[in-house]
């Protein structure tokens, strides 16, 4: 009787819908590392924002997971095609054409024009994301009341990224990128080392001692980063519960239109059937009328579905 009960319980499908969030993770957590300056690039998109001039209300981001450099442009509207044109001008003209671009999986990136100028896989996109992070507190800081002119605070913002050290590397982006340090504003009027130690004679000898030093500091950069990453993904695996599917499961996935949910919207909906097992806790998803689900869904979205 008890096991009756039991197995009665798991098959709620109520029960199902309303469940609680997983809190442990279901994979260990796999660490993006670029091998080179300029080779793996995320992409991502902020806003809608207060109304700047031009009716600009997002922000393309785009961040070079080694060195960290931020490129970003304010638009009026998010297209498929504007994004192509932002990575054409930002990044394939002034770095080179990368190897791998990640992004989130909006449908922008997800279009057929994106797909054919970038035929990736999609990836989750935490550097971009971080930057992102980065960004909007430096704007918010800076806008008080105006909040229509976060446009015009962007290359400020930007600048403050650039020129300051990063947490994992603890080199700055401008460093990274281009060799020297960038002599900041407050270096004009005040003596610094920069200043204080030049010698014209030997300033060319000195640029090239930079230039050759450059690959020995990213280098050592690569390996400060690893072991930053190394360590959160310890920490992270700690709380580590194996959650895997086979194909032919029926699955739960966890909301994600914000937009639509509400505080008594069910968190999952469903359910789907698996149709490939991915890798890294990725899967292919189908309606159980047979139509696919846009791009893969990870173990962490997804819990098992009792009928």
């Amino acid at each position: 009787m008890r096991n009756d009960c039991m197995d009665f319980v798991k098959r709620c499908d109520k029960c199902q819908r309303f469940a609680e969030d997983h809190k442990a993770p279901p994979e260990r957590l796999h660490s993006v590392m670029a091998p080179w300056p300029f080779h793996k690039w995320g992409v991502d998109i902020l806003g809608p924002f207060p109304v700047a001039p031009g009716q600009l209300k997002f922000l393309i981001v785009a961040v070079d997971y080694f060195t960290k450099w931020v490129e970003a442009e304010p638009v009026a509207t998010i297209s498929a095609e504007r994004i192509k044109r932002f990575f054409w001008k930002k990044i394939a003209c002034r770095f080179g054409i990368p190897a791998e671009i990640v992004s989130n999986n909006g449908m922008q990136f997800s279009s057929k024009v994106t797909a054919k100028f970038c035929e990736e896989h999609p990836q989750s996109n935490d550097q971009a994301e971080a930057a992102n992070k980065v960004i909007l507190r430096g704007i918010r800081k800076r806008l008080e009341e105006a909040k229509g002119r976060w446009a015009d605070e962007l290359p400020q913002v930007l600048w403050s990224y650039h020129t300051t050290p990063h947490s994992t590397t603890n080199e700055t982006p401008f460093r990274l990128t281009y060799g020297t340090e960038a002599m900041i504003p407050v270096e004009i009027g005040e003596p610094s080392p920069c200043k204080a130690f030049f010698e014209p004679g030997a300033n060319e000898e000195e640029l090239r001692a930079n230039l050759d030093l450059l690959q020995e500091i990213r280098e050592i950069a690569h390996v400060k980063e690893y072991a930053a990453k190394a360590k959160v993904a310890r920490k992270y695996d700690e709380r580590l519960v194996p959650r895997r599917f086979k194909v032919a499961d029926l699955v739960l996935r966890r909301v994600t239109r914000k937009g639509e949910a509400n505080k008594l919207t069910p968190p999952w909906e469903g359910p789907f059937k698996i149709t490939e097992e991915v890798g890294r806790g990725a899967y292919r998803l189908e309606h159980l009328d047979g139509k696919k689900v846009p791009r893969t869904w990870n173990a962490a979205s997804l819990r098992m579905y009792y009928s």
